[in-house]
């Protein structure tokens, strides 16, 4: 297992200083912000991500999430900078896809659920997210509807230290996606956060020992997107 193989790891639903700051400890590959959706608990304002996302440490991809956002509004944030991917998890079709990656050099993932699996293969997405219902259900789905997925994906849906392992040693995506299974009375807990993210590493290293194609590369203990 080389590094281009390792599964990469996304916190998902930061809306505090503290959250930053777990997540700068724990140094997983991406954060996600849920912009503009008001019934979530997870919610901030574009003002209050981009307040956060100065604090992110460098190496750590901020990811907006959005849930039937207006497209002018998603596309004037990814130009500007502060988040460096699009997460769509809303009623946005194909033609909003590819409407939003005209605009620029953009990278965009769409979620998709249990009843929508059979369309995420042929999305125009540069990643796609398999997910429970619409999100933020802090429930696991049958991870055996995921077998027919060809292309890589982010998977989510409950996922927390308590589990992570079994996903992965499961469905083997290429990220996971972890946000309400790393709370504690519905806020993120820094144990938690770190149990998860060791646990995904401990994996990786595994993997990386058990194959004998991998060599060292030198790189140092920060993430990038690979």
């Amino acid at each position: 297992m080389d590094r281009n193989n390792r599964i990469k790891i996304k916190i998902c639903g930061l809306s505090r200083p503290e959250d930053v700051a777990y997540v700068n400890e724990a140094m997983p590959d991406f954060c996600g912000f849920v912009i503009n959706v008001p019934k979530s608990i997870r919610n901030v304002s574009a003002d209050q991500m981009r307040a956060l996302v100065k604090e992110l440490a460098p190496g750590i991809i901020p990811v907006g999430v959005f849930r039937d956002e207006p497209l002018e509004s998603v596309a004037a944030l990814l130009k500007e900078g502060m988040i460096l991917m699009a997460q769509l998890h809303g009623h946005e079709d194909e033609a909003y896809v590819r409407e939003l990656k005209s605009r620029g050099d953009f990278t965009v993932i769409r979620a998709f659920n249990e009843k929508t699996f059979d369309q995420a293969e042929g999305s125009a997405a540069d990643y796609i997210l398999l997910d429970n219902g619409e999100g933020g259900t802090g429930e696991t789905f049958d991870w055996t509807l995921t077998n027919g997925i060809r292309r890589p994906f982010f998977l989510a849906g409950g996922i927390g230290p308590d589990n992570v392992t079994q996903a992965l040693q499961q469905v083997h995506p290429w990220a996971v996606d972890m946000s309400s299974g790393l709370e504690t009375d519905g806020k993120k807990d820094r144990q938690k956060i770190l149990a998860a993210v060791q646990a995904v590493r401990r994996w990786n290293e595994a993997e990386t020992r058990s194959d004998p194609q991998t060599v060292p590369d030198g790189s140092g203990s920060r993430s990038q997107m690979e």
